[in-house]
């Protein structure tokens, strides 16, 4: 379940839209969004603050073959920049219980990570004894370590190498465990290229988990080459074939996707559906972390225009 902190405020949030236009919707869920940002670049952190308003959640990527704990000089230049950490732990990827507990501890302490996005990782092998994110969960060092919510992904498209049906009983095992460790809870989704599909899982979640709050993930203004590398390898395929059939080869699909074409289809599905449990959008930046950051303070600036 989520937190009763972010159930009230997703209440709250999904009350005024009820008689907002969509523009003004749309500035709402980039207001209360979020963005990525490279762990090898803290020197991006004061860059981004400019932008952004103070405590705007920033998620600081777990990369393949590196240890969590060089993440930490990210973490802690995110928060000294006034900005929120928010760590991606890939439970594959840890080699011991000692390099989390290190880590969390570092993380809670220096840097003063109040939540993390808890995802499985792509590799083929755990690494060390987390399986999944569930079986991390399940150790009960996230909640003793301090954090007091977790991310967990979702997949409108569904997963590359997972079927929907065991993601459905992971997210179910997932949600009880943070609840029995009284773990608040929300749910930060995959980008797709079609609008219509993320929508259709929306509208799901609002049936199946009505408290939990959403973040719908968004593809940042960036190279076209890069997005379309990064949409291949996490089985964004409805969207590429959406694309296709529209006349449209794959690089001339990415290079004419604007960010704000997704944004308003997601923005009226908020304004007309009065169970919406969306309360933000998150942008993948495949490295340009800067360009989104921008492209969130024009949308941030239009808050209250009509749509």
């Amino acid at each position: 379940m989520s937190s009763p902190e972010n159930a009230a405020s997703g209440n709250r949030s999904l009350d005024r839209r009820a008689a907002e236009p969509p523009g003004t919707v749309a500035a709402e869920l980039v207001s209360g969004g979020s963005l990525e940002m490279g762990a090898h670049r803290p020197q991006d952190a004061r860059e981004i603050a400019a932008l952004l308003p103070a405590g705007t959640p920033v998620y600081v990527n777990h990369l393949p073959r590196h240890p969590l704990l060089d993440t930490i000089p990210t973490l802690v230049a995110v928060r000294e920049a006034g900005l929120e950490p928010v760590p991606h732990i890939a439970a594959r990827r840890i080699r011991d219980r000692a390099e989390i507990e290190t880590f969390l501890a570092r993380a809670v302490g220096d840097a003063g990570v109040r939540k993390a996005l808890i995802i499985g990782g792509d590799e083929p092998e755990a690494a060390g004894p987390y399986a999944d994110g569930a079986a991390l969960i399940r150790e009960g060092l996230l909640a003793s370590a301090g954090l007091r919510e977790i991310g967990l992904p979702g997949y409108p498209e569904g997963h590359p190498r997972i079927p929907r049906a065991a993601l459905e009983r992971a997210f179910a095992e997932k949600m009880s465990l943070a609840a029995g460790q009284g773990l608040g809870t929300y749910i930060l989704t995959q980008f797709s290229f079609a609008p219509a599909r993320v929508i259709e899982y929306c509208a799901g979640l609002a049936r199946s988990a009505p408290s939990v709050p959403v973040y719908v993930g968004l593809p940042g203004p960036t190279d076209p080459m890069a997005l379309l590398r990064f949409a291949q390898r996490c089985g964004v395929s409805a969207s590429l074939r959406a694309l296709r059939a529209q006349g449209l080869d794959a690089v001339r699909l990415v290079t004419h996707t604007d960010p704000a074409d997704q944004l308003a289809a997601l923005a009226h599905y908020c304004s007309v559906h009065d169970d919406c449990n969306v309360v933000g959008v998150h942008l993948f930046t495949f490295g340009g972390v800067a360009s989104s950051a921008a492209w969130m303070n024009r949308y941030i600036a239009s808050r209250g225009s009509s749509g």
